[in-house]
């Protein structure tokens, strides 16, 4: 994450990051109420709707006060917008290490390289299966969404806290975990 994600979830911009989360919320619940088509189109058409009275507005300034100021989005149908080859070719080579490594991964898992590790992966999936019966999709991207911007904020106010609470919980995980291993034939804890 660059650091301007970093501080828009941190709040250090109050306005900038109540802007961008009330959107995304604000997207997200339409999104649970009409269609993605619906939502685009209405998105679009605000957005046409502002430039187009926004140009109206600009031409009727002009010609009111007689002046010759040109077309008010001329800055930016200027700037360049295409995508480099360099861009493509660093952005493709990224996706396709990300695939690549996630389909060795569910190989591992899946093939049993690992029992434990399978295992955990099992019961991963099995829990999962309780949440995707409680939450659909949105609701968890809406729940995430909220989670990132404020999470952060909450964490760095109470960090000693926290930190105490989840080395308690590792603490106790890796003791189950170990005990759990040793009673599993052939299950080797990895040297960490």
């Amino acid at each position: 994450m660059g650091p301007a994600a970093i501080d828009l979830l941190y709040w250090r911009n109050v306005k900038q990051s109540g802007a961008v989360f009330s959107s995304v919320l604000l997207l997200l619940f339409s999104l649970t109420q009409f269609s993605v088509v619906s939502v685009g189109a209405y998105l679009a058409l605000a957005a046409l709707s502002a430039s187009i009275s926004f140009r109206i507005y600009k031409s009727v300034l002009q010609a009111v006060q007689k002046t010759d100021e040109g077309h008010p989005f001329k800055a930016y149908l200027e700037v360049e917008i295409a995508l480099s080859q360099d861009q493509i070719s660093k952005y493709a080579d990224k996706i396709l290490l990300y695939t690549n490594t996630c389909m060795k991964e569910l190989r591992r898992l899946f093939l049993v390289q690992d029992l434990i590790d399978s295992l955990k992966f099992a019961v991963l999936m099995w829990l999962l299966t309780y949440v995707g019966a409680l939450f659909n999709g949105l609701t968890l991207l809406i729940l995430a969404v909220v989670s990132m911007f404020s999470m952060p904020v909450v964490y760095e106010k109470h960090q000693a806290q926290i930190d105490q609470y989840v080395g308690l919980i590792r603490t106790h995980v890796n003791s189950v975990v170990g005990k759990i291993q040793a009673k599993i034939p052939g299950a080797k804890r990895k040297e960490e």
